[in-house]
C-alpha cells in the first residue's frame, strides 16, 4: 500500500468518525469465511458499516479528531475491525449479543467510541446494549413532564363526581 492510499484511508476514516458519534472496535479474528460474511451480512441487513482496517490507520484517524483518545490504544492491537453506527448507540451492541446467540464466540468487542465517552472490553457489552437512543430519551422527559399535568386532571376529573355525588346526597337529605 503506497503512502497516497494510507492517507486516503485516513482521510476517509476521519470523516467517518466524524459522521459517527458510536463506532465499536471489534476482534474478529479467527472466525472463518463463511462466519464472518454471516456478520457481514447482519450488519448491512441493520445499518451498520463494518470494515477491517490496520491499527496504525485508525490510530492516525483517531488523532485527527482533537480530543483524548489515548485510553483506545488498549484496543487497537491485534485485528480490529469498526462498526460505525450514525443514529443509535447501542445497536451495534445489540447486533454482536444478537451474533452470539447463534453460537459464535467472535466477534469480540475490544472497545467503543460512544459520543466521546470510551468503552474498553467486551464486558461492556451489555452496559452498552443498553443505552437509551436519543429519541427514547426524549419520548421519556416528554413522558415525564406530561405525567403531572395528568395527574392533575385525572384527580380534578375524578374529584368532579365525588363533588356532585356528595352534593347529591347532601340535597336528598334536606328533603
Amino acid at each position: 500500500m503506497t503512502r497516497e492510499e494510507k492517507e486516503i484511508i485516513v482521510r476517509d476514516l476521519s470523516e467517518k468518525f466524524a459522521q459517527n458519534s458510536f463506532v465499536y472496535i471489534t476482534d474478529a479474528s479467527d472466525l472463518t469465511v463463511a462466519t464472518i460474511n454471516k456478520f457481514r451480512r447482519l450488519c448491512f441487513d441493520r445499518g451498520i458499516e463494518y470494515k477491517v482496517y490496520k491499527n496504525t490507520l485508525i490510530r492516525k484517524a483517531l488523532d485527527t479528531l482533537g480530543g483524548d483518545t489515548s485510553a483506545l490504544d488498549v484496543a487497537l492491537k491485534g485485528s480490529s475491525g469498526l462498526m460505525f453506527e450514525p443514529t443509535t448507540g447501542n445497536a451495534p451492541a445489540r447486533l454482536l449479543l444478537d451474533f452470539r446467540k447463534t453460537g459464535a464466540k467472535k466477534p469480540v468487542l475490544k472497545g467503543a467510541y460512544i459520543d466521546a465517552s470510551i468503552y474498553l472490553g467486551d464486558e461492556q457489552l451489555d452496559t452498552l446494549s443498553k443505552l437509551k437512543s436519543k429519541e427514547e430519551l426524549v419520548g421519556e422527559i416528554i413522558g415525564l413532564l406530561q405525567s403531572p399535568a395528568k395527574n392533575v386532571i385525572s384527580a380534578l376529573q375524578s374529584g368532579g363526581n365525588i363533588l356532585a355525588g356528595l352534593v347529591k346526597t347532601l340535597s336528598e337529605r334536606e328533603q
